[in-house]
């Protein structure tokens, strides 16, 4: 399995594509992959068929996967997009650490 840098409910800024610059929240991380989906960015058309009956089918935008490494944690203090080092807590647990301002990200 491979590690990725941020997780689930993550604010993050697109470093590179259409969406480049643009911010959002992580929905959903697919480590295997090594791919991430995030709330409005990479945004793609999809057709969908109505299945009951009454039901509207059409055009539907979905947000699309994006690989991992186009995505920079932003840091809530810095309003930036920032590297992340590793702090140890009072009680040993690990704490991602803001590389720019040292402020804690959670």
């Amino acid at each position: 399995m491979n590690k990725i840098h941020v997780k689930t409910g993550d604010s993050v800024v697109v470093l590179s594509g259409k969406d480049k610059g643009k911010k959002g929240k992580i929905l959903e991380v697919s480590p295997k992959e090594g791919k991430v989906i995030v709330d409005g960015i990479n945004m793609a058309t999809k057709s969908v068929k109505p299945r009951r009956q009454g039901d509207a089918g059409g055009i539907v935008k979905v947000a699309a996967p994006m690989y991992a490494c186009k995505v920079q944690l932003v840091c809530p203090k810095c309003g930036k997009g920032v590297r992340t080092g590793v702090k140890f807590g009072p009680d040993g647990e690990k704490l991602r650490v803001c590389k720019r301002c040292g402020a804690e990200i959670k």
